[in-house]
């Protein structure tokens, strides 16, 4: 069953382009907490990557994902999503220069923006049953 409205066969909000933008910020935190941290204890880098990479992986909401290991709801991914949107903003500012630290302000400010769809789908308790492209009834 489609839901025209929403773009997809789950309900869930069709964000292609929301998708884009939160996987560039996310790449921005992988790399700027590391190069942020390791001047202080490259093991914390190497932990921050870990959590950064790690949580997101291993924690979904079931409709959110195609894959769920380990269900969560979905306010656990709307704050996993600005965890990755914090270190990257704080990071960059820490890491970089000021005009880079700037453009990932604004690409950080444009998840937020493009986020929201999704946030009210999963804060409304839409995400639940079985994950979005399993066989399930």
């Amino acid at each position: 069953m489609t839901d025209a409205a929403a773009g997809t066969t789950t309900g869930r909000p069709d964000d292609r382009a929301a998708s884009v933008v939160r996987f560039a910020v996310e790449l921005v935190a992988w790399v700027a907490t590391p190069w942020a941290l390791a001047g202080h204890s490259w093991l914390l880098a190497v932990l921050a990557v870990v959590m950064l990479i790690g949580l997101p992986t291993c924690l979904s909401t079931p409709g959110d994902k195609t894959s769920v290991i380990v269900a969560v709801p979905g306010w656990v991914t709307v704050l996993l999503v600005l965890l990755q949107v914090a270190a990257a903003v704080v990071s960059s500012w820490l890491a970089w220069p000021g005009w880079a630290a700037s453009l990932v302000t604004l690409l950080a400010a444009t998840t937020v923006l493009t986020e929201r769809r999704r946030w009210q789908w999963l804060l409304a308790g839409a995400a639940v049953g079985p994950p979005a492209g399993s066989t399930a009834p």
